[in-house]
């Protein structure tokens, strides 16, 4: 006998189905690439915070008993925000290419200079939560809460609030509901399209951005990905496969990038030969999140919306 259906949002198995939309992107790009810099380091979960546990793992396993502070891991996620970040805002002016950072906003306010070099820069600050925070235990009002008070952080640390949201364990059912209530552009909690689409939410049109994990560096440490040539023969034959798909219908790659792994300079190689072949390419555009939102709203809200 099958499980009673839970509450929330229904699956969608068909979304545009064998009808995909004929999208045109800015300057007619047969791609829109949107490169994710997850920046969190600091809002992780650590003894040193006050949780009750520990992150356990980055470029390594802990070999520290489990009640126990480790010192070196937390060395590794500190890589990510004394060196990593800056390497690769570095590397996007050098480009001259805008990111869209999944930001905690803890991380920022841990170390201002990046949240001020991501406004100076002209990047976009998409809300990553308040920090690292299992929002499925939480209850509607509490969660109602944490996102209150990281808008409340993004507004003091970078002069003005995100417009988009991204869950850093996975959205509970009731969190795409209280983004809507507060007024946010879109989400990115699905990784199930290579467009943008609508959502019905408490009668009101939501757009979700779809992420992935498929052109995401965290691969590295989880054994898929050995070498930067990895994260490279992997990006660049998804451009190339969506490039020739994008000749009569446009599409999306979302890369995930984090500051403790990519920013390491042997990956931010790999990134960067990158993004020098996709514009020696053409027919690319590397947008922001919000600026995706924006565009998907003014030209493509007359598509079927679910």
């Amino acid at each position: 006998m099958g499980q009673e259906r839970q509450a929330g949002p229904p699956r969608d198995l068909v979304g545009y189905g064998r009808h995909v939309p004929k999208v045109v992107w800015p300057g007619g790009a047969r791609v829109a690439v949107s490169l994710c810099l997850n920046y969190e380091e600091g809002s992780e979960r650590s003894f040193a915070a006050g949780d009750a546990e520990r992150e356990s793992r980055s470029e390594m396993a802990s070999q520290v008993a489990a009640d126990q502070r480790d010192l070196a891991m937390e060395s590794m996620f500190e890589y990510g925000s004394r060196a990593g970040v800056f390497r690769l805002l570095r590397l996007f002016d050098t480009y001259q290419v805008r990111c869209t950072a999944f930001a905690s906003a803890v991380a920022l306010a841990a170390n201002p200079q990046v949240a001020e070099w991501l406004v100076e820069s002209g990047h976009e600050v998409c809300s990553h939560g308040y920090r690292w925070l299992p929002q499925w235990t939480m209850s509607r009002e509490a969660e109602r809460e944490s996102i209150q008070r990281a808008l409340a952080l993004f507004e003091q640390v970078c002069g003005s609030r995100p417009v988009g949201w991204y869950s850093r364990y996975g959205p509970s059912l009731q969190t795409r509901e209280l983004l809507v209530e507060a007024g946010f552009l879109y989400d990115s909690d699905a990784y199930n399209d290579d467009l943008p689409y609508y959502v019905k939410v408490a009668g009101k049109d939501h757009l979700v951005i779809p992420y992935s994990f498929t052109y995401n560096d965290g691969r590295y440490v989880s054994g898929h990905w050995a070498s930067p040539a990895d994260f490279l023969d992997n990006t660049r034959r998804a451009l190339d496969y969506l490039w020739q798909e994008g000749k009569t219908h446009p599409r999306m790659m979302s890369i995930g990038l984090h500051a403790r792994f990519a920013g390491q300079a042997a990956r931010a190689s790999g990134l960067a030969e990158f993004i020098e072949y996709a514009q020696q390419r053409g027919g690319v555009w590397f947008a922001r999140r919000d600026e995706i939102a924006r565009w998907w709203n003014e030209h493509y809200d007359s598509f079927e919306r679910a």
